[in-house]
């Protein structure tokens, strides 16, 4: 029976399993402030049900899972009332936050791209399947701003500096490097997705349903750059990584190449904030990284790169935004330190895990 029925998003009660549909299919699931709210709904209503037994996440398209969020819709927003566009990454935070302290089995089955905020609604669940389709990525320095929705928590944990490397660039990955990092739990077959909802539907136990079904990727398709990736991204600032990339020959000639052309594509601004705040992340909890990235996205919104970029990528389409600095030579200290200073009475706050588990009694 259907408990949500929009234009954009299906959710249905299959037995013991609420299932979430992404059905945007036009604007390849990305995420609208109303889909955001449908998901934020359900979540506590789903804890206090004893007839439910987990959620699973999956997407109407075999394109994308979803390509971010809607982030035309926040630079329109935000020309006439600011604050409203902020209050839509607010909600968005606290949904991720919700995702993470909520205390059922959710399982995401992601096939094709997932961008941005499709990771922020997958990545703090207890289940990621990934099927054979599966992209990856964080391109946001791309568009002027930074990788967001508390991902920057997740980066700056993986090995090697790997991460910083993927928020900088915003390079996508298979489904194999993502298994290696651990962003899925379970490489499994798109085609079993539906047998997947069956059974959970069932109250078969997640865990034997998806481990019966899955399959090792293979190896990371990252594992030949370790090194190389270790040597340039752990210097201690986006010029210095730079350099190092610039000096890098043999047979990682033009790999390096390429990254360099792709960072110096970017907002030089959104480059050295992500670069600041992943490093900075890994002595964060995912709460404390939320709350930052509310603090940056508040900057941004008020910033020229971000809906510059926008307009380059996404409105215009020309693919040539104009960067105001235009080069990470006119980056000062001052401009990134005031990215992380609060906008004056635009307070946030998010409960602790424990208030969040208590709310649901």
């Amino acid at each position: 029976m259907t408990i949500k029925n929009t234009d954009d998003i299906r959710i249905e009660k299959q037995g013991a399993l609420n299932v979430v549909t992404l059905d945007r299919l036009g604007a390849l699931n990305a995420l609208t402030i109303e889909m955001r709210a449908a998901l934020s709904d359900l979540l506590p209503n789903v804890a206090r049900d004893p007839m439910s037994y987990a959620i699973a996440i999956r997407s109407g398209s075999d394109r994308a899972f979803s390509v971010g969020g809607d982030v035309r819709q926040f630079i329109e927003l935000a020309k006439t009332d600011m604050a409203s566009a902020r209050k839509g990454f607010l909600e968005e935070y606290y949904l991720n936050w919700q995702h993470e302290c909520f205390s059922k089995p959710t399982i995401s089955l992601i096939d094709g791209l997932v961008m941005g905020s499709g990771v922020g609604i997958t990545s703090y669940g207890t289940h990621r399947v990934a099927g054979e389709g599966y992209r990856f990525a964080m391109p946001e320095t791309a568009i002027g701003l930074f990788p967001d929705v508390g991902v920057s928590y997740l980066l700056a944990r993986m090995p090697g500096h790997i991460g910083l490397y993927l928020g900088l660039t915003g390079r996508r990955i298979s489904r194999a490097t993502a298994f290696d990092l651990g962003l899925v739990t379970h490489c499994i077959a798109a085609s079993e997705f539906d047998s997947i909802v069956a059974e959970v539907a069932d109250v078969q136990p997640v865990d034997q349903v998806l481990d019966s079904r899955h399959h090792h990727p293979g190896p990371s398709e990252l594992a030949p750059l370790a090194d190389i990736i270790r040597h340039c991204f752990s210097a201690d600032s986006v010029t210095a990584i730079l350099s190092r990339l610039d000096a890098v020959s043999g047979e990682h000639d033009d790999w390096a190449r390429d990254v360099v052309k792709d960072l110096t594509a970017r907002s030089p601004l959104a480059l050295a904030v992500t670069f600041r705040h992943i490093r900075a992340a890994h002595d964060m909890d995912l709460r404390e990284t939320l709350l930052v990235d509310y603090t940056l996205v508040s900057r941004f919104l008020q910033s020229h790169d971000f809906p510059e970029g926008v307009r380059a990528a996404i409105i215009d389409k020309d693919q040539k935004p104009n960067w105001k600095p235009q080069t990470l030579a006119d980056i000062t200290k001052d401009m990134v330190n005031e990215m992380f200073q609060p906008v004056p009475g635009n307070d946030f706050s998010l409960p602790t895990r424990e208030q969040m588990q208590a709310a649901r009694s």
